[in-house]
C-alpha cells in the first residue's frame, strides 16, 4: 500500500506515541505471519474488522452497500440475457450474412470499449446535452430518504410503500447505468450464445428434423436451442459474477452507492478492511455461483449425472 493504514487512520500530523498506540491497537506491529492468523481467527467469528472511515463494522457496511450492487447487477443481467441470446441465435441461424457481421461488430465494440468511457459518454449526451437522463446517484433529492428500507433494493421497496413516483424515480437513475453494464455483457453473452448455436446446428438431430420438413421457427427453438441453453447456464453464472464484480467502475462514475464505490473509496483512503471484505465477498459469489452452475448443469443434462 502506498498509504500508511495507520497515518490514514490517525492523520498526518498526529504525534508520533499515538501513532504508535494506534499501531499496537490495530495488531499491525506484529509479524505478518501472527497478523495473518489472527485475521483468519476472527473471520471464523464472521467478523472482518471496522472501517476507518465509517467507524462501523465492516460487516454492516457491506449489508448497507451490496443491495445496491445487487440491483444494479441483476437488471443488467436480465438485459443483457433477453437481448444477447435471441441476438447470438440470430447471427448463428444466418451465419456468414451481414447480419451476422453486423451483430458480431456491435459484440466486439462491447469488448472492447472501456466501461468507463461509454458511462461518461452515456453521462454528458443523455444528461448534460439533451438533459433526457437524471444526473448520478441512485435516487433524486426529493425522494433520497423517504421509502422505508425492507429489502434494499429501491425499486421493491418503493413498491411495497405503493410510492409509484419513487419507484419510476428509481427506475430513471437504474438505466444508464444498467444499460452500460448490460451492452458489455451482452457482447459476451451474444458471443458465446452464437458459438454453442453454430456447433448444434450442425448436429444430426437438426439436420433430421429438418430434412422431416419441420418450421425452421421449430428446428431452432424446440430443438437446437435445449442443448445449447444448458451451456447458457454456466455462461450466465459467470456473467452474473462478473457484474457483481465490475460494476466498480460503473458504480464510481455514476455516483452509484454500492459495494464498488464503497470498495473504491476504502482503497484510496487506505482503508483496509473494508477493502479486504469487499474483494473476500465477491470471491466468494463467485465460488458459489460457479458450484449452482455446476448443480444447474448436472440437473438440466442427464449425460453428465
Amino acid at each position: 500500500m502506498p498509504v500508511d493504514p495507520v497515518i490514514a487512520a490517525v492523520g498526518d500530523n498526529a504525534p508520533q506515541s499515538v501513532v504508535e498506540q494506534t499501531r499496537i491497537a490495530m495488531g499491525l506491529d506484529k509479524p505478518l505471519p501472527v497478523q495473518f492468523a489472527d485475521y483468519l481467527w476472527q473471520l471464523l467469528h464472521g467478523n472482518l474488522g471496522m472501517s476507518i472511515l465509517t467507524k462501523n463494522p465492516v460487516t454492516h457496511d457491506i449489508a448497507h452497500y451490496f443491495p445496491a450492487t445487487f440491483e444494479l447487477a441483476t437488471y443488467a443481467l436480465i438485459l443483457s440475457m433477453l437481448i444477447g441470446v435471441p441476438l447470438g441465435v440470430w447471427a448463428a441461424v444466418r451465419q456468414g450474412s451481414v447480419t451476422d457481421q453486423v451483430i458480431r461488430i456491435v459484440c466486439f465494440a462491447g469488448h472492447s470499449i472501456p466501461v468507463f468511457l461509454l458511462a461518461l459518454i452515456s453521462l454528458i449526451v443523455f444528461y448534460k446535452a439533451l438533459g433526457i437522463a437524471p444526473g448520478p446517484g441512485r435516487q433524486g433529492i426529493i425522494y433520497d430518504g423517504m421509502v422505508p428500507v425492507q429489502t434494499g433494493l429501491l425499486t421493491i421497496d418503493s413498491l411495497l410503500a405503493g410510492d409509484t413516483g419513487a419507484f419510476w424515480d428509481a427506475v430513471a437513475h437504474l438505466t444508464q447505468p444498467v444499460c452500460i453494464l448490460a451492452y458489455f455483457s451482452m457482447a459476451y453473452v451474444a458471443r458465446m450464445t452464437r458459438a454453442f448455436m453454430i456447433d448444434a446446428l450442425k448436429g444430426e438431430f437438426v439436420i433430421t428434423a429438418r430434412a422431416k420438413g419441420l418450421p425452421l421457427r421449430s428446428v431452432i427453438w424446440s430443438h437446437a436451442f435445449p442443448t445449447v441453453a444448458v451451456q447458457l447456464v454456466t455462461v450466465l453464472a459467470l456473467t452474473y459474477a462478473g457484474l457483481l464484480e465490475g460494476a466498480v467502475v460503473t458504480e464510481t462514475v455514476f455516483a452509484w452507492p454500492g459495494l464498488g464505490q464503497y470498495l473504491t473509496t476504502a482503497l484510496l483512503n487506505a482503508d483496509m478492511n473494508p477493502v479486504v471484505g469487499a474483494t473476500l465477498l465477491i470471491g466468494v459469489i463467485y465460488v458459489g455461483l460457479n458450484l449452482l452452475a455446476d448443480l444447474l448443469y448436472r440437473l438440466l443434462d442427464p449425460r453428465v449425472r
